[in-house]
């Protein structure tokens, strides 16, 4: 059984495609990724929530996750928009408490987000209460949160290259092909 970082590695340089900005920034990936995988690997329900600027990167990855076409498990992942749409309104303590609240007796086995956007959008501000989301973060460098640029031309390809990088991941973890070891 491989380890996490040395198969990201591999499954990097084995990609079709210009896929060499990411060998440097496994590092930065391969805890996030542990920690994601891990969640869901335990009954974990993932809520996706992006800035409205990616509602199509949301949308693109409900239609692929649970895909027959994967034969694997399906995962529980939920756009967290559709669900609640007003979640981008819970801006101060008491409303994204509620929020909250209706989460955890909705998900009894527990939720984290995943959320893609910029740091200074509305719907990032919800992410944020729990150092345990994962976050794919758009202009800013913070702890526990992987880095893109707005301004990056080829930012698109690069959130579906990661997003492809993610699902050959979770898959090899159910599969018992990795270990999520480093």
């Amino acid at each position: 059984m491989k380890e996490l970082l040395g198969w990201t590695l591999e499954t990097i340089r084995e990609d079709g495609s210009d896929f060499s900005w990411m060998e440097e920034s496994r590092f930065d990936w391969a805890p996030l990724v542990r920690s994601a995988v891990s969640k869901i690997v335990e009954g974990q329900t993932l809520l996706l929530i992006t800035d409205d600027k990616r509602d199509w990167y949301a949308e693109y990855i409900l239609a692929t996750i649970n895909s027959y076409e994967n034969s694997r498990p399906f995962i529980p992942i939920y756009n967290l928009k559709s669900c609640f749409p007003n979640v981008s309104r819970a801006t101060d303590a008491q409303s994204m408490e509620l929020v909250e609240d209706m989460l955890d007796i909705s998900y009894p086995n527990g939720y984290f987000i995943w959320y893609i956007g910029d740091s200074r959008d509305n719907n990032s501000r919800f992410a944020y209460r729990n150092d345990d989301n994962f976050l794919w973060i758009m202009n800013d460098k913070m702890p526990n949160a992987f880095p893109f640029r707005d301004s990056d031309t080829l930012l698109d390809i690069k959130l579906i290259q990661l997003y492809k990088l993610f699902d050959k991941t979770l898959e090899a973890i159910l599969y018992g092909q990795i270990s999520l070891d480093y």
